[in-house]
């Protein structure tokens, strides 16, 4: 704290600041308003980005996707306002590529500062609990508590793998504990310590702390930050909790228990105006002192639990729309599509949240480092949130001016504040930033070039046709599911596999996994297939959603493909003639699936000529070296390793 001498008119100043930062951030702008800008009932910076490119045409890799599919499909999913009835705003971003690339760049920044965010907090937050150790036993040393805090972190990741919602049987008895402990203790304090405390809810308390310290006044915004700390966590949470669940805890438990404690906790400090390095635990009476300390600690555990599921969550969300490398999603609830883990994340975060407790043991530096963290996330969401407004919800002019005035001004002099902490720890959550973010980009560059490759040597059905008229390509017996990234044309490994291998299997279905920029798809829609004019040849994609899981499997897989190409054979014609023809079409599909079943997939690599930039050569050698050591699409699919085929082929950069 950089108040040297803090006098009760700071602490009032202090209390009125965090006061109206809980009811304006937490109250208003997340519980009122960010939690209705959920897309289809997912929350965080990045499905605000989805749900703009949802509306709008201003995706760069996903709408090429989108655009590229549309002689096979007709569905709704692309469906991006008509030109006339879009706002200007819309119109701009449409317009311009560097827009576009520069709202990318800041939903993957929020993106990656969340995720620096389930970090930070279970370090801090469980740090911060376990010091209370150490009140009553002074002897207990720094190094004990940080081990002691790396075990809790260590238990609580080993529980991860059974899903939010049985770990939140476990944490529910724990919140209701802490929203009716601490309040009753901050009520103790405040008629025992200063009884007038809420008179500081008057904001001339706030302009007269700032008035009367200056720039130390607003350094001290880099500490008061964190009392809005998981407000964006509650936000990124809706995958795994509805709006409603989540706007009655935070309006009616935890805002006011926050409001009752800190208020507790100032009184006391009004009296003791120089406990205030450790004073959550120092005003705890000392009969209830251990029961609290105990509760305080499961809070802080549960605290880390929110970001942790957030953090899969936007994983999960980035790594479905193609902008993260894939890793293993495994969705732990049959009833909610949202409550996602990744054991490859999991074991991530849970080595750097011990490294950062481990190396930055002083509370201080991840406390300045969690700062940052903060409130650059809720800066951008609030930048998101306004676009929404205005592109999507339309809402008034003057409404929307007062929203992004308020909040922007408001949580931009928090970050110009954390950013005074950059050289005292502000730098861990950038330096975690910048590795996701050249990873995201690494990998987002690499996927964009490919798709560009096939689209430019992507085999129409004339070339098709060509190529199998041939004498030296036989048909052979089977079901082969050949799968492709384009829609609008088939891969340019399809030549290369005939002109290698003299062949293709007398039915074939050219597939095509879609993920839409909507978070899910009607079973209905799952699963399109269409004729391509060729006999034995079709199309068939399978379309998800970002909060989708593939509930496709194996056998499954190609039973529920084919009963839908069945009877879009039977329904194509009513003649009898074809009627005829459409019997023995069947009969082809059943015998080939009896002969046996296979799936080929390319596996590409880039070839790097010498004409190549420099840019090219290092972004597509490190896109390289994800796509070598992320997870293959096709177990995702749960076919048998027996049953695939993989074939090389190098596109030239």
């Amino acid at each position: 704290m950089p108040l040297k001498s803090p006098t009760e008119d700071d602490y009032l100043g202090i209390y009125s600041i965090m006061f109206w930062t809980l009811s304006l951030i937490g109250v208003v702008k997340y519980a009122s308003i960010a939690l209705k800008a959920d897309d289809h009932g997912e929350g965080g910076t990045f499905a605000l980005y989805s749900l703009l490119c949802r509306n709008i045409n201003i995706g760069i890799l996903s709408s090429k996707r989108v655009e590229s599919n549309s002689s096979l499909l007709s569905t709704s999913h692309s469906q991006y306002g008509e030109s006339e009835k879009q706002s200007r705003l819309g119109k701009f971003f449409e317009r311009s590529l560097v827009s576009r690339r520069v709202l990318l760049f800041i939903a993957i920044l929020g993106m990656c500062m969340l995720i620096g965010d389930g970090i930070l907090t279970p370090a801090i937050s469980v740090l911060s609990a376990m010091d209370g150790v150490r009140a009553p036993f002074p002897s207990v040393s720094k190094t004990l508590v940080e081990a002691l805090s790396a075990i809790v972190l260590i238990a609580l990741f080993l529980l991860q793998k059974f899903g939010t919602s049985r770990v939140s049987f476990l944490f529910s008895p724990i919140m209701g504990a802490w929203t009716l402990f601490t309040p009753m203790v901050g009520i103790y304090s405040i008629i025992k310590h200063y009884p007038s405390i809420f008179k500081a809810i008057s904001p001339h308390y706030l302009f007269r702390f700032f008035l009367r310290n200056g720039k130390e006044g607003w350094l001290l915004l880099g500490g008061t930050v964190l009392c809005i700390t998981g407000s964006e966590a509650m936000f990124a949470d809706l995958g795994h909790f509805n709006r409603s669940s989540i706007q009655i805890a935070f309006l009616f438990a935890i805002y006011p228990s926050l409001v009752l404690t800190y208020a507790g906790q100032t009184a006391y400090l009004i009296r003791h105006p120089n406990d205030h390095d450790d004073g959550f635990y120092k005003f705890i009476p000392s009969a209830v002192y251990w029961p609290v300390f105990v509760i305080s600690t499961l809070a802080a555990i549960v605290a880390s639990q929110s970001l942790i599921s957030a953090t899969f969550s936007v994983i999960k969300q980035s790594v479905v729309l193609d902008y993260f490398p894939r890793v293993k999603v495994v969705h732990t609830s049959s009833s909610k599509e949202g409550e996602v883990y990744s054991p490859e994340v999991n074991f991530i975060l849970m080595i750097l949240c011990v490294a950062v407790i481990l190396i930055f043991g002083d509370g201080k530096d991840i406390g300045n480092a969690f700062g940052v963290v903060v409130s650059m996330v809720m800066l951008i969401t609030t930048i998101l949130l306004t676009l929404v407004m205005i592109i999507i919800w339309r809402t008034p002019p003057i409404l929307t001016a007062l929203y992004f005035i308020t909040f922007f001004v408001m949580e931009g002099i928090y970050v110009s504040a954390v950013f005074t902490k950059i050289p005292e720890g502000g730098w861990i959550p950038f330096a975690i930033s910048f590795i996701l973010a050249f990873i995201m980009f690494g990998w987002f560059y690499g996927r964009q070039r490919k798709i560009e490759y096939e689209v430019t040597h992507k085999i129409d059905l004339d070339r098709l046709s060509l190529l199998l008229s041939d004498p030296g390509v036989q048909r052979v017996p089977g079901l082969c599911f050949f799968y492709t990234n384009i829609q609008d044309g088939l891969t340019p490994i399809l030549g290369h596999y005939i002109n290698n291998m003299k062949s293709l299997h007398k039915v074939t279905i050219f597939t095509t996994l879609r993920y839409l920029l909507v978070p899910k798809v009607a079973p209905h829609e799952r699963i399109v297939v269409k004729k391509l004019g060729l006999k034995g040849v079709y199309g068939c994609i399978i379309q998800y959603g970002y909060a989708d899981s593939l509930s496709l499997e194996g056998n499954d897989f190609v039973t529920q493909i084919t009963d839908t190409l069945r009877d879009h054979i039977s329904n194509c014609s009513d003649e009898e003639a074809l009627i005829s023809s459409d019997e023995a079409e069947i009969f082809d599909l059943e015998a080939a699936k009896l002969a046996g079943v296979v799936h080929v997939r390319g596996k590409t690599r880039f070839y790097i000529g010498k004409n190549c930039s420099w840019f090219d050569r290092t972004m597509l050698a490190f896109y390289e070296i994800l796509h070598s050591n992320c997870r293959p699409a096709l177990p995702a699919l749960g076919i048998p390793p027996p049953q695939r085929i993989e074939f090389g082929m190098l596109y030239e950069a």
